[in-house]
C-alpha cells in the first residue's frame, strides 16, 4: 500500500461513544489536515493514561543516550511534531490540548531511554516533513515509509498497518475474507479502501459476479456505526483504526481476515542528522526487543503491528 488514509479526529475520537448507543438497543495520508479536537470517551481517555506506570518504569539507558545529538542531548528535550488528528496514533486527550496516542508513548518511551524529556507539539500534516531539522527534532504522525520520502528525510521503521475488515461479532453474514462481491461494505469516502473497494466490485462484475454494494461515509467511524446497525455486512479502512474499533466495542465487532497491502511507518529525522536517525534506530529496537513497544501498542489495541526490526531508510517491496 503506498498510501494510508488520514481520517477525521472528530469521528474516531467518539468512535465508543457512538458505537454504545447502536449495541445498546479522508483525506489521502499526503494531504490531511487538522480538524481541530472532538470530545473523548472515557474508554479513550483511559486509553489515553494507561502506560503511564510503564513509562515511569524505563530507565535511561547510557549507550543509547549517547548516540544523541549534543544539541539535543544539551537542551534535555527532543522535540516532536505531530498532527493530531488520527486516533489511536496520535490525538487531542479530553482537554483539546495534550497529545495522547500509541505513537506519543512511544516517543515518551525512547525520551526515558535518551534520557531527555520529550515535547509534542501539534501541526498540520502537510507542514511536519518541512518543519523537520527546524521547529522540531522529528516528526511522528503516521507516516507511510517511501521511496519518494526516503529522498528527502530519514526515516526510522517502528510499525506497519494496511487495510483491514470489521464484521459483527462471530460474523454472523458469513463475509467472506478475501472477496466483496455481493457484500455491503462501509467506507470513509476518498479513501485508499473506497478506491480499492470500487476496484473490487469492478472486478466482480466483470468476472461474472455480484458487485459489491458500496455504503460511503464521511469519516470510518460513522461506516463503522453501520456495520453495528445492520446496514452494511462490514467496514473497510486502515488496519489500525479497524483495530481500534474493534478494541472499543466491548466484543461487538471482529476484525475479518488479515491485514492487506501492508506497509512500514516511519519516525522522520531530517537527512543529515544522522546520529539522531542512529539514536532513534537503537531506541526502537531496544523497546521492540524488551517487550515495551508490545505493550505500549496492545494498550491501543494495535499490537497486531508490531515489527521486530527496526531500520534507517528500510529497502522497500
Amino acid at each position: 500500500m503506498n498510501k494510508l488514509t488520514r481520517i477525521v479526529p472528530v469521528g474516531l475520537v467518539t468512535l465508543a461513544l457512538a458505537l454504545a448507543g447502536c449495541t445498546n438497543a479522508s483525506q489521502q495520508e499526503t494531504g490531511s489536515e487538522g480538524a481541530g479536537a472532538g470530545s473523548s470517551s472515557s474508554a479513550t481517555a483511559d486509553a489515553g493514561h494507561g502506560n503511564d506506570a510503564l513509562l515511569a518504569s524505563i530507565q535511561k539507558d547510557p549507550e543509547i543516550a549517547k548516540l544523541l545529538p549534543s544539541k539535543i542531548a544539551d537542551k534535555g528535550v527532543i522535540t516532536v511534531g505531530s498532527s493530531a488528528d488520527y486516533a489511536p496514533a496520535e490525538f487531542a486527550d479530553t482537554d483539546g490540548t495534550t497529545i495522547i496516542g500509541y505513537d506519543i508513548d512511544y516517543a515518551k518511551a525512547m525520551g526515558k531511554l535518551m534520557g531527555v524529556d520529550v515535547k509534542a507539539s501539534n501541526a498540520t500534516f502537510d507542514t511536519l516533513l518541512p518543519s523537520v531539522g527546524s521547529k522540531f527534532d522529528i516528526a511522528l504522525s503516521s507516516f507511510t515509509i517511501t521511496a519518494e520520502r526516503e529522498k528527502q528525510v530519514n526515516m526510522i521503521s517502528y510499525f506497519t498497518a494496511g487495510m483491514a475488515k470489521a464484521v459483527l461479532k462471530g460474523n454472523p453474514k458469513n463475509v467472506p475474507a478475501d472477496s466483496l462481491c455481493g457484500v455491503t461494505v462501509a467506507v470513509s469516502t476518498g479513501t485508499s479502501e473506497d478506491d480499492d473497494a470500487q476496484k473490487q466490485s469492478k472486478e466482480c462484475v466483470a468476472a461474472g459476479k455480484k458487485p459489491a454494494t458500496i455504503l460511503s461515509y464521511k469519516t470510518l467511524p460513522e461506516a463503522t456505526t453501520n456495520v453495528v446497525g445492520g446496514k452494511a455486512d462490514i467496514s473497510y479502512g486502515d488496519s489500525m483504526i479497524i483495530a481500534y474499533s474493534v478494541a472499543r466495542t466491548n466484543g461487538t465487532l471482529e476484525q475479518l481476515g488479515g491485514i492487506t497491502q501492508a506497509a512500514p511507518f516511519g519516525v522522520v529525522v531530517a537527512k543529515n542528522d544522522d546520529a539522531l536517525a542512529k539514536a532513534i534506530q537503537a531506541a526502537t529496537q531496544k523497546l521492540i526487543d524488551d517487550g515495551t513497544m508490545k505493550k505500549i501498542l496492545a494498550t491501543w489495541g494495535n499490537d497486531g503491528g508490531m515489527i521486530t526490526k527496526s531500520e534507517i531508510n528500510p529497502a522497500l517491496k
